[in-house]
């Protein structure tokens, strides 16, 4: 690559795309790590996108109708850092770009939603910008079709690499965006055929355009230098009706002594060379230095939206009262004030009638209630509809020939639904909810800890949950998974015992804003223990006390959905032969540790001997055996030890021995 041709084909654009590459070097040289190659290679293109065809407001960075730009190559952060503080953005100063990757910074080694607000999510797991990118698109198609354009006519924007197209959720991804066709979702291919390892070559022939051209979307071949057929490409990708993808050829490290090699992928921070690249560049400032004019040039672009964002709140303003508070409600993701009295009313009508259901049934039930007077739910299954009972009749599939669709039919694509569901949140105005196995977790599981990471309330429902399923086997019983997501932090793990601890789990969900919730429920049928109604949400303390001792108190059974009737029946065999016995059901152990340690020790009185029992692996209940004196000689669990095994699920439960009568065994042993 010749870089005298380039500095002298366009010499304005090449002097303001290369402040974005000087800024990469002199930040990461600084650090002494980072990744200087990516933001050097991609500048061309990030700077016709910023000051050409993105529509934002660097002073208001989260105004509604703004264009969302995701990098999903995430480990070129100073690219976006360097945009941020060019336009203008009030959170990224020079002393920010200076203190790249050091403690307390908000330009972090990977872009985190959390700390600068013109990040629109957390990037770095490769492929997750991408398919993320994919559930921003499918809310903003819902919200304009909701709302309307003149509230709602944005576009997402990716910038993608190698890797992220290597990751298995890529194909997920864009097989999702180019069934709904979400034209307008463009995606831009940083093509420099470069991983840590070496060439791309290495470990992959894959043709990328015609496999998103397989996936029914627009591909176009540009070279990634060129501003004039980088504008083109984005201009005709904005008149497509399809998703697009714009492979930009690019050489990583552009006009440094690494370019085009592996070493230009990571830190660059050889003096000399450094020096060197400044030179080819035709960069003359020190460094972190922006010369007045080309920074005078960026901030106008990041001013420039302003217009538009007056635009768009005068085009608010005259709407009516009611549909300018619903659109604030909506995309503040504030409840509607009538959920709590109709998740009151559920259950009510439950404790009265007192069914006999699955909990994923009773979740359905809740959902047959919420969906209605919550219009901004956003459901869906990967392929397992009938069996998460996800669906309610209210809501209408979401289609290209129906956006106002409210259901999604993700296909076997859990990882991807995951992902889509988290982007979803992150744009903002829809609440999203998917299900699958709890055991398929497995698949979901990058998705859902960036879900806790950028504290968003995305709800995952789990169901068939336990050995409980029966017939399908140790692979679809779920038995680390509980401990798995229970360890994840800003997490809300429910696992309620019936239809009532349910609906409150549901309601507790659909009430967050920064914290993601899993759901986990039985294929099996299970009584209602609740029979006693109370206004008052009892899962919202994250334990309580179900039944409480007659006489002296010798013995508290711990337990949690489909276990807490087995604790009820071993209770009622213990107090037959005289011994006292409090059941403590635990839907949500995260909540139940976010109360004082008055209510804990009222619910878990040191003194009696403890049981818990859940059919799942023991990690984690150690917590709450241990008895007074910080000991658990007086604490035993009752669960699984190891992996199920295919029978009825009667039976596994009495070859694993979790049965009433082994609960009882186990507390008469400790007393």
């Amino acid at each position: 690559m010749d870089i005298q041709e380039l500095r002298t084909r366009n010499p304005e654009h090449w002097m303001r795309s290369t402040a974005i590459r000087a800024l990469a070097l002199d930040a990461v040289a600084q650090a002494n790590s980072g990744h200087t190659g990516m933001p050097i290679g991609m500048a061309d293109v990030a700077t016709v996108l910023f000051s050409k065809h993105l529509k934002f407001d660097a002073q208001n960075p989260e105004w509604h109708d703004r264009d969302r730009f995701i990098l999903s190559a995430g480990h070129g952060s100073m690219l976006i850092y360097a945009l941020l503080h060019l336009t203008g953005d009030p959170e990224v100063t020079l002393d920010e770009i200076k203190n790249f990757r050091q403690w307390g910074a908000k330009t972090a080694g990977h872009p985190e939603n959390f700390l600068l607000k013109g990040v629109e999510m957390t990037t770095g797991p490769l492929g997750q910008g991408i398919a993320h990118s994919v559930g921003f698109a499918m809310a903003e198609e819902m919200l304009r079709a909701r709302f309307g354009k003149k509230l709602v006519d944005h576009h997402t924007y990716v910038i993608a690499g190698d890797g992220c197209l290597m990751e298995g959720v890529s194909q997920e991804a864009i097989g999702l965006a180019g069934r709904y066709e979400l034209g307008r979702l463009i995606v831009l291919w940083d093509n420099n055929d470069i991983t840590i390892d070496g060439k791309v070559s290495l470990s992959d022939v894959t043709n990328q355009p015609a496999r998103f051209a397989a996936s029914q979307w627009h591909v176009q071949e540009i070279d990634g230098h060129d501003p004039e057929a980088i504008d083109a490409a984005l201009t005709a990708a904005k008149a497509d009706p399809r998703p697009s993808l714009i492979a930009c050829k690019t050489h990583i490290a552009l006009g440094h002594a690494a370019q085009d090699t592996s070493k230009g992928h990571g830190a660059l921070t050889n003096a000399d060379q450094n020096i060197a690249a400044k030179e080819n560049w035709g960069w003359t400032t020190g460094p972190f230095e922006v010369p007045a004019d080309i920074k005078s040039w960026w901030e106008t672009v990041g001013s420039r939206g302003a217009q538009d964002r007056e635009a768009w709140e005068q085009r608010l303003s005259e709407q009516s009262a009611a549909r300018q508070a619903e659109f604030a409600r909506t995309m503040a993701g504030d409840a509607p004030k009538k959920l709590s009295a109709t998740i009151k009313a559920l259950k009510k009508q439950i404790s009265e009638t007192a069914p006999k259901v699955a909990t994923r049934k009773a979740s359905e039930m809740a959902l047959e209630v919420i969906n209605p007077i919550l219009p901004e739910t956003c459901g869906g299954s990967a392929d397992l509809t009938g069996s998460n009972n996800t669906l309610t009749g209210d809501m209408g599939k979401f289609d290209t020939d129906n956006r106002k669709g409210r259901y999604v039919y993700w296909g076997i694509r859990e990882h991807g639904m995951s992902s889509a569901m988290n982007g979803m949140a992150l744009h903002g105005g829809i609440r999203p909810y998917g299900g699958t196995f709890m055991a398929f977790t497995d698949y979901a599981r990058p998705a859902m800890r960036l879900a806790a990471l950028q504290h968003i309330p995305t709800v995952f429902v789990m169901t068939h949950d336990s050995i409980g399923l029966g017939e399908d086997g140790p692979t679809h019983q779920p038995v680390e998974h509980l401990a798995i997501s229970r360890a994840t932090p800003n997490t809300l793990v429910f696992r309620p015992a019936d239809a009532v601890e349910t609906a409150e789990a549901w309601e507790i969900a659909l009430t967050q804003s920064a914290t993601p919730s899993v759901i986990s429920l039985t294929r099996q049928n299970l009584k209602t223990v609740r029979t006693e109604h109370k206004t008052a949400n009892l899962t919202e303390k994250g334990a309580y006390v179900l039944a409480d001792a007659e006489g002296k108190r010798q013995v508290i059974l711990m337990a949690t959905g489909s276990e807490v009737e087995i604790a009820m029946a071993a209770r009622d065999a213990l107090q037959a032969e005289g011994i006292g016995t409090r059941v403590v059901s635990m839907p949500c152990w995260e909540l139940f540790e976010q109360q004082d340690e008055a209510y804990r020790r009222k619910v878990l009185p040191a003194g009696p001997v403890r049981v818990a029992v859940e059919a799942a692996c023991g990690m984690g209940w150690d917590k709450w055996l241990f008895n007074e004196r910080g000991k658990r000689d007086k604490g035993a669990f009752v669960g699984m030890t190891g992996f199920g095994a295919s029978a009825p699920y009667e039976v596994l439960y009495e070859q694993f021995g979790i049965t009433s009568a082994k609960v009882a065994e186990a507390a008469k042993a400790l007393l």
